[in-house]
């Protein structure tokens, strides 16, 4: 009988998952999966404010302020003031953050292929799907 803890098999698979990723991310690019996703937000917004990125990733501001100071360290993005909205930081991809994204890329396409064999190609995007569905549910209450 499968185990029913949904919650438990979640946060179990979640922490495997991160740990995996992280090594990954760090062996090809030097850099977090957490650091990856904030690399990513900026990536697609150009711009972005901190307090933004801080909603998108789903992260309290000062846990984003401290991350952003270590990415501006490794010149992997940059700030900049931004121009509509006093006192905010705009912040830019560098061109060493758009080659660790270009580094990072081939391994996470790689884990994403393992997991949806592990998964079940047939299952892979149904379980993307109820994921997601969980954390708009999440947002809503």
């Amino acid at each position: 009988m499968a185990d029913e803890r949904l919650y438990f098999q979640l946060q179990r698979a979640a922490h495997h998952l991160r740990v995996a990723a992280d090594r990954r991310c760090m062996g090809a690019a030097g850099i977090t999966t957490a650091q990856l996703g904030a690399l990513f937000a900026v990536q697609q917004q150009p711009g972005v404010t901190q307090q933004e990125l801080a909603h998108t990733l789903g992260q309290r501001e000062s846990a984003i302020t401290s991350m952003v100071t270590r990415l501006v360290d490794a010149g992997l993005i940059s700030k900049r003031t931004h121009p509509r909205q006093y006192r905010a930081i705009a912040l830019e991809l560098t061109a060493s953050g758009k080659r660790a994204l270009d580094r990072v890329r081939p391994a996470m396409d790689e884990f994403n292929e393992q997991m949806r064999a592990a998964i079940g190609a047939d299952k892979f995007t149904e379980t993307a799907e109820a994921l997601a569905r969980l954390d708009q549910w999440f947002e809503a209450t």
